[in-house]
């Protein structure tokens, strides 16, 4: 390990010697933020920690996954409302008894809405609470349980370097953590043919290809206006998600209304990624720069990782991955850049994409591998534990 093993974590661990980490999530259901808690929990140095993790319900598919880990899962209502104030503090106190019982150090919070009856539980038990901030989401009625949730907290994992500026700027409880990705699992690959023949494409046909959660904020109809416009013709758009709600109902409206039947591709969603990044020849990451925009879009870390050229928006999050490569960032919602962009890379010659292609390689192994973000997980944890830390 790349620290000293703490004489405090020693003592405060007791015989056990671990620090034992209790991971929170809602559920498994949506795999995204489920597979991001357990890259976590499960690369910690098991030397050091003891991992565990609590959910509200047991189902979803990813659960399974969990529980065949071999780490501790406890379904546990580890939420509540606060409202009325004596019975909220009951709950509160309920769950407190959970935090004690099992002898947790610290509790690391995945939850992604503006809750702080879990940080008071903490609190009433004594035991340090902190939450990893997904997104740049703020505002409206949620505010006030922000900034509580944020007062409580003892430790802020930021995933992007705006939300230090934006939300924290004075104080000293944030780290900054951003995503990573496993590079034995997203690299250079052969080009996956058979994905091809699937899907009726021959040998010589460029892809364009996005995946992603689809919902509004991710502005896949700004990508799919300015495919319309590009002038490279032998190119299809591949839109990788789950498209059976209103806004993908939508987007299906949008592409025939252009004509773009035969050129845009939904394939739904697919938990194997990997073979869309095989044919892919550029990936567009087309957010918005309102709502809740982005944290750390790991879609977009494992096209580099896989050697995909990209283009994204100029937003939070995505600004910190492309930092170094200037020209692969588009103003948000501009639709005519935009189609630019895709043009000059679809026409850019061999040599260029191999250089450009390397040069992403490169950025993830050296600043977004999956085990820096873990090693700033650890260290997060050993200095929120620290008597000194405030």
């Amino acid at each position: 390990m790349d620290y000293l093993y703490p004489i405090f974590i020693i003592q405060m661990a007791g015989k056990s010697k671990k620090i034992k980490i209790l991971f929170t999530i809602p559920n498994f259901d949506t795999a995204g933020s489920g597979k991001a808690l357990f890259k976590i929990a499960s690369g910690l140095d098991r030397e050091v920690f003891e991992p565990h993790i609590a959910c509200l319900h047991n189902r979803g598919e990813y659960f399974k996954v969990i529980q065949k880990s071999g780490i501790p899962v406890h379904v546990f209502e580890f939420t509540s409302s606060v409202r009325p104030v004596l019975k909220g503090l009951y709950q509160c106190w309920r769950k407190s008894r959970f935090f004690l019982h099992h002898g947790f150090h610290l509790v690391h919070s995945f939850h992604y809405g503006p809750d702080y009856s879990e940080p008071l539980a903490a609190k009433i038990a004594g035991v340090k609470w902190g939450f990893t901030k997904k997104n740049m989401n703020w505002g409206g009625a949620s505010k006030n349980g922000w900034k509580i949730r944020s007062y409580l907290a003892d430790f802020i994992a930021l995933q992007n370097s705006d939300m230090k500026n934006e939300f924290y700027p004075d104080t000293k409880k944030t780290f900054y953590v951003p995503r990573g990705v496993d590079t034995a699992e997203f690299f250079k690959a052969a080009e996956d043919k058979d994905l091809k023949q699937e899907l009726g494409l021959d040998k010589d046909t460029k892809v364009v290809l996005n995946v992603a959660n689809m919902v509004p904020v991710k502005g896949l109809e700004v990508l799919i206006r300015a495919f319309k416009n590009i002038v490279y013709h032998k190119v299809v758009l591949i839109l990788v998600g789950d498209n059976r709600n209103e806004y993908g109902r939508s987007l299906e409206n949008l592409v025939r209304e252009l004509g773009l039947e035969n050129r845009v591709i939904f394939t739904g969603k697919t938990l194997n990624v990997k073979r869309f990044l095989s044919i892919a020849d550029l990936f567009v990451l087309p957010t918005l720069n309102e709502g809740r925009k982005e944290g750390s879009p790991v879609a977009m870390l494992e096209a580099m990782a896989s050697g995909v050229p990209v283009i994204g928006t100029k937003i939070p999050g995505v600004k910190d991955q492309l930092k170094k490569f200037p020209d692969a960032q588009v103003d948000a919602g501009d639709i005519s850049s935009l189609a630019a962009r895709i043009d000059q890379y679809l026409f850019s010659d061999r040599d260029w994409r191999l250089k450009f292609s390397d040069q992403l390689c490169s950025e993830v192994q050296e600043c977004f591998d999956l085990k820096r973000e873990i090693k700033r997980h650890e260290q997060m944890y050993i200095d929120t534990l620290k008597p000194t830390n405030k």
